[in-house]
């Protein structure tokens, strides 16, 4: 059928980002629309046809395959396609076909372009590019969130003040909240006790409720720094609770604020420097959630976050360094402690094991191979107690395997490319991601150059390189939704790390082989693989954009179970997310889906 003006005006309110503009530019849109009818199977466009406006279905439904024939999407009411194609060049990314009998609303290009100038909130739903954040960690636009202690100490008004002295003293700190019925009835603190039980010689009996400050200033979870230090300042109070409809869900004192202004990857860095054991080392690696959450609060995107964390593992892991050698005496002769994995990417999250190896000067002697044994323990231990832990799969110095001269590592490249089974695969692509953090860096100044010249020629090994890459999926749904996990402990939850980031780790190492690229962080890849030609820059700049987003997002829940008083980890729940924030993460796991096709099809490594 063909829609009058008031048919499309009324589908349009129920559409988002139509569903927040104002009447007269819904009447604008309308105008401008045009109405098609599609016959089931029939063709909408093709890859590369020249895109007359953006697609919004009104009934039926429409399959979208990408220029290989993988289908990326079954589309039904009310979701719109061919934007990405639209605002890159105007030229089809992806063929669609209706699947039934449909009726289509077009919008004109230059009707969208107007609308993206003049909407702010129709330009954030079309803008899948990275967000320009300001990046600050200001202590007074800091929400409270991430500066409250949770779970903080409480006791009951009958309480003996004795008792709750006891309990301040044990615990280390200076206030408790006084709690009854699941609501805040006071707060008592230190100079409570020493102003009112002690100065007036109460005996050690007295109730917390006789003493206490009754209904104590409070602030809810949605105030900012600022508003703590306002009322500290003005009424003279070094506690402030935090509550929610009366219930207790924090506090902020004086000492979180000063410990929010020294929690910094500086401030970490040199406490580990400074350290003497690995457990004075794991009292400092203990605050990494708390700057994550810093760091993500502070608009910080997701490479300077993971970058600074990873120093900070960098860091620990030279220190640990140290103390060996302090320990076992001068090395022999000289040696190379090397991360891979995310530490070597430069990629390290909230939630991170150890993956290291070590590489010796080929002068070295079996008695030499014991000192670096014992050295190999200490390094991994003291990771370990640093909440580094031990890799599932031993892919550490520990292991004889992975403490090997420089000749034998030759030889494990070498092999690995020869002949190229899966297990040569997965660890090559491990191995590739190697990265110098201790000893003499002169033992791997030609390996990795002369590695990936030997790998990018060997056709077979690039091809199982690709085979290998292509085993981690992006967690699509056929019908405009996400796949979840389906069983387990995980289950109805994505996988932010290897259905998420890792495709894109994946591509980017690929792109770096067929180059004979030298870094190995993923976004620098993805940069020389564009100067190179390895990647067009459209292409280039589709996968950027999807991999900041899906990073971001992956960085983000962990922030938030950091602010819950939960162990940060990979699995989100799609449900966690608004409609507008699923639309484009799903944007962006059909953009690297894309990528794969193409890389998978064989039709180079241009996107």
């Amino acid at each position: 059928m063909s829609l009058n003006q008031d048919q499309i005006i009324r589908f349009l309110r129920s559409v988002h980002p139509y569903d927040a503009l104002q009447p007269e530019t819904l009447s604008d849109i309308a105008a401008q629309a045009e109405t098609r009818l599609c016959a089931a199977q029939e063709t909408i466009y093709r890859f590369g046809d020249t895109l007359p406006g953006l697609f919004v279905i009104h009934e039926g439904s429409v399959e979208v395959v990408d220029e290989n024939g993988a289908v990326v999407s079954h589309l039904g009411l009310r979701n719109s396609f061919g934007e990405r194609g639209l605002l890159r060049d105007g030229k089809a990314a992806t063929s669609a076909t209706a699947t039934g009998r449909t009726t289509l609303l077009i919008l004109p290009a230059t009707l969208i372009a107007t609308l993206q100038r003049d909407h702010a909130g129709v330009a954030r739903f079309f803008n899948r590019a990275r967000q320009t954040r300001v990046a600050q960690n200001d202590l007074a636009t800091s929400p409270v969130e991430t500066l409250m202690a949770r779970d903080p100490a409480v006791c009951a008004p009958d309480m003996p003040v004795q008792q709750a002295a006891k309990m301040m003293r044990d615990r280390r700190i200076s206030s408790l909240c006084v709690v009854q019925d699941g609501l805040l009835r006071g707060i008592v603190t230190i100079r409570d006790l020493s102003g009112k039980v002690v100065g007036e010689a109460l005996p050690g009996t007295t109730p917390v409720g006789d003493v206490m400050t009754a209904a104590p200033m409070t602030l809810p979870p949605s105030a900012i720094g600022s508003d703590v230090l306002h009322m500290m300042m003005e009424h003279r109070i070094g506690h402030v609770p935090i509550t929610e409809a009366g219930r207790l869900e924090g506090i902020v004192t004086q000492t979180d604020l000063t410990r929010f202004q020294a929690v910094s990857s500086a401030e970490l860095v040199a406490a580990l420097a400074r350290s003497e054991t690995a457990q004075d080392m794991a009292q400092v690696t203990a605050e990494i959630p708390r700057l994550l959450v810093q760091l993500v609060a502070g608009g910080n995107r997701h490479d300077v976050v993971t970058r600074l964390i990873t120093d900070i593992a960098d860091t620990a892991t030279r220190r640990l360094l140290a103390l060996a050698e302090a320990k076992l005496g001068p090395p022999p002769l000289p040696y190379l402690w090397l991360a891979c994995g995310s530490q070597g990417r430069q990629e390290q999250t909230g939630v991170s094991d150890q993956d290291n190896c070590l590489m010796l000067d080929d002068s070295v002697t079996e008695a030499d191979m014991a000192y670096f044994a014992a050295l190999a323990k200490i390094v991994c231990d003291g990771l370990n107690t640093c909440g580094y832990v031990y890799c599932p799969g031993e892919m550490m110095a520990t292991n004889p395997r992975w403490c090997q001269p420089v000749r034998v590592w030759r030889d494990y490249f070498a092999s690995w490319i020869a002949k190229p089974n899966p297990e040569a695969q997965m660890l090559a692509s491990v191995m590739f991601d190697l990265r110098p953090i201790g000893g003499d860096f002169d033992l791997f100044r030609n390996i990795q150059t002369e590695t990936l010249k030997a790998a990018s020629a060997n056709s077979i090994f690039v091809a199982h390189m690709i085979s290998n890459a292509l085993k981690h999926s992006v967690p699509l749904g056929l019908f405009r939704g996400l796949a979840t996990i389906r069983s387990g402990e995980h289950r109805d939850r994505v996988d932010m790390k290897h259905n998420g980031v890792v495709p894109v780790v994946d591509l980017g190492r690929l792109y770096a082989l067929r180059a004979q690229l030298t870094p190995v962080n993923t976004l620098a890849r993805l940069d020389g693989a564009e100067r190179s030609g390895a990647l067009s820059p459209s292409g280039a700049r589709d996968l950027r954009d999807a991999y900041d987003l899906i990073a971001d997002a992956r960085l983000e829940h962990q922030a938030a179970q950091v602010k819950a008083g939960l162990t940060p980890d990979n699995f989100m729940a799609p449900g966690s997310l608004s409609d507008f924030e699923r639309s484009h993460l799903r944007d962006a796991f059909v953009v690297v889906k894309t990528m794969q096709s193409a890389i998978g099809h064989g039709k180079g490594m241009l996107g």
